[in-house]
C-alpha cells in the first residue's frame, strides 16, 4: 500500500478545516442540544481556511459540471451525454457547494464584524464577489439578501442584474477594508488562496494582503469586462481596474493546499483508472491547438498525451469516443499536464486573465497600441507559466497569425488566445457568450436538442422542490441580462 505524507502546513490546513465543520454545522442546521463547555462559533482562521480552499474548490466544480463541455474544452467520451447535447442537467449538488461556502462567508464577515478584524471582513467580501459571480452567471436571478440568515427558508430570488452591481460593492468594499491596519492576526496558513505556511503575520500582512487587494481588482476587472454587450459598459472603467491589478503572475490568486490532491488531478486519475473522464474536445485539440500540423499550439504536450498513434486527437462533442477508452486513442487530461498533476495550482484568477482583458477593454477605447502589448504579454504570461522554452514561445508570438500587429489586432484574435490560455477557468463560458461562440471551427454538438449553444443552465431540483419561488425556466437558449444580442 503506498504510504502518503503530510507536511505541517498541509496538516494545519486540514486542522483549521475541521474546526469549521465542526464549529459551524450547528449554525447551518440545528440549534438545539449545544454544549456550552463546546464552542459553537468557529475560530475566525478556521472559517479563512475554510472558505478560502472551498473558493479555489467551486472554481474547479462550475468549470467540470458543465461549462468546459459547453466552450469544448472537454467532450464526453459517450455518445449523446447529457452535458454535450445541451439537455437539462440537475446541478443540485453544484448549487448546494455554492452556496454552503457563500453561507460560511456570510458567517465569516459576521464574526468579522463581531471582532473588529477588517482583514478578515475584506477577504469575506471578496470571496463572496467571486462565488456569488459565478452562480448568477450559471443561473441569473438567484437567492441572495434573504439566503444566509437561516429565518427564511423560501428565500426570494434577487434580479441578476443587481446582483452583479452587489458583486462591484462587495469588491470596493472588501477593497477599503484589506486597505486598513489589520487588528486582527491572520494565520498565513488559513489563507489558502495567498498565503503561506512559512510566513509570519506580518509578513502577511505587508505582501498578501496587497494581494488581495488585487486580486479584488482583478475580480472587477472581470465582471466589468463581462459588460461588454450591454450599454453600461466602460472601457475606461476596465482599465482603471486593470491597473490596480495584477503586474505578475506571483501575485495572482490560486490554491496550493488540497485534502489529497488538486481535483483536476483527479480527473486525471479517474481516467488512468479507466473511470472514463475529462477526454479533451475536437474543438479544444483540433481547432483551437492545431494539433498535428505545422501551427500547432506549443503548450499542448504541457496539457495532454499523444495518443498510441504518436498523434493528437480530440473527442467529438455529442459522438462519444471513437476507441475503447483504455487504449488511448484520444486525448484526454493526464497527470503530467501542468493543469493537472497532484500538486497542480488550482487557479482562481490570473495575471494572463488580466492581460487578456486589458487587451479587450484597450481595444474598444481606441488604443489599439496597449491592447496589442497586453495582448501578446498575456499570451508569453500563460506560456512561461506552464513551461513552454522561450524559443518556442517566441517563435509563436511570431507567427503571422498571432503577431498580426496593432493595427491588425482584433476582438476575436483576442478572444481566441484567451480562450487557450485560461483553459479549464470558467470564465470561458462567460466569454463564449459575450462572443457568440464565434471561435475557429466551433460547431454545435451532434445531436444538439437546441438549435444554437447554450446560453444558462436550469435550476436545480433540490431549489425548486423546497422553494416555491424558484422561477421557470424556459429554453436554455434564453440569454441572461448581459449577453442580450
Amino acid at each position: 500500500m503506498k504510504k502518503y505524507s503530510i507536511n505541517p502546513h498541509q496538516l494545519l490546513c486540514c486542522l483549521l478545516l475541521a474546526v469549521t465543520i465542526i464549529g459551524s454545522s450547528c449554525k447551518k442546521y440545528l440549534d438545539i442540544n449545544n454544549d456550552p463547555n463546546r464552542p459553537t462559533e468557529a475560530p475566525i482562521n478556521g472559517l479563512l481556511a475554510a472558505t478560502t480552499q472551498n473558493t479555489g474548490l467551486n472554481v474547479f466544480r462550475v468549470a467540470n459540471a458543465g461549462p468546459n463541455y459547453y466552450v469544448q474544452y472537454f467532450a464526453s467520451p459517450n455518445a449523446s451525454s447529457p452535458t454535450d447535447i445541451y439537455d437539462r442537467v440537475d446541478y443540485s449538488t453544484l448549487w448546494r457547494n455554492l452556496y454552503d461556502n457563500m453561507t460560511d462567508l456570510y458567517d465569516l464577515q459576521e464574526l468579522s464584524i463581531k471582532l473588529n478584524s477588517s482583514a478578515h471582513l475584506g477577504m469575506a467580501k471578496v470571496m463572496m464577489a467571486i462565488n456569488l459571480s459565478l452562480t448568477t452567471n450559471l443561473w441569473g436571478d438567484v437567492p441572495f439578501s434573504e439566503a444566509f440568515k437561516g429565518d427564511n427558508l423560501t428565500p426570494k430570488f434577487d434580479d441578476a442584474q443587481q446582483l452583479h452591481t452587489q458583486c462591484i460593492t462587495l469588491l470596493d468594499e472588501g477593497i477599503a477594508e484589506l486597505r486598513k491596519t489589520p487588528t486582527v492576526s491572520v494565520t498565513p496558513a488559513a489563507d489558502f488562496m495567498h498565503g503561506n505556511a512559512a510566513a509570519s503575520s506580518a509578513a502577511w500582512n505587508t505582501t498578501n494582503r496587497i494581494w488581495w487587494i488585487r486580486t479584488a481588482y482583478a475580480i472587477k476587472a472581470r465582471l466589468l469586462q463581462q459588460l461588454s454587450k450591454t450599454t453600461g459598459y466602460s472601457a475606461t472603467a476596465v482599465l482603471s481596474a486593470v491597473d490596480s491589478a495584477y503586474t505578475n503572475n506571483n501575485m495572482e490568486s490560486r490554491v496550493t493546499v488540497f485534502t489529497l490532491r488538486n481535483p483536476w488531478a483527479q480527473v486525471a486519475r479517474n481516467q488512468a483508472g479507466l473511470v472514463l473522464d475529462g477526454w479533451l474536445s475536437t474543438q479544444f485539440i483540433n481547432n483551437s491547438m492545431n494539433a498535428n500540423t505545422a501551427s500547432q499550439d506549443p503548450r499542448l504536450p504541457r496539457l495532454t498525451n499523444l495518443t498510441r498513434f504518436n498523434d493528437y486527437r480530440g473527442t467529438r462533442n455529442g459522438v462519444g469516443r471513437v476507441g475503447t477508452g483504455t487504449t488511448n486513442d484520444e486525448c484526454y487530461l493526464v497527470l503530467a499536464g501542468f493543469y493537472s498533476g497532484d500538486a497542480s495550482p488550482l487557479f482562481v484568477s490570473t495575471y494572463e486573465e488580466v492581460k487578456f482583458i486589458e487587451a479587450e477593454a484597450a481595444l474598444r477605447a481606441a488604443n489599439p497600441t496597449r491592447a496589442y502589448t497586453a495582448y501578446l504579454e498575456g499570451i508569453r504570461a500563460n506560456m512561461n507559466k506552464i513551461g513552454v522554452s522561450a524559443t518556442d514561445r517566441d517563435a509563436y508570438l511570431l507567427r503571422a497569425t498571432v503577431g498580426v500587429g496593432s493595427g491588425a489586432l482584433t476582438q476575436a484574435r483576442i478572444l481566441e488566445e484567451k480562450y487557450k490560455a485560461l483553459f479549464l477557468s470558467p470564465v470561458t463560458f462567460d466569454d463564449a457568450r459575450r462572443f457568440n461562440y464565434a471561435y475557429t471551427g466551433f460547431q454545435l454538438p451532434v445531436g444538439a436538442i437546441l438549435t444554437s449553444p447554450i446560453r444558462r443552465l436550469d435550476y436545480p431540483s433540490s431549489e425548486k422542490t423546497r422553494n416555491s419561488k424558484t422561477p421557470n425556466v424556459g429554453a436554455l437558449t434564453t440569454r441572461l441580462w448581459w449577453d442580450a444580442n
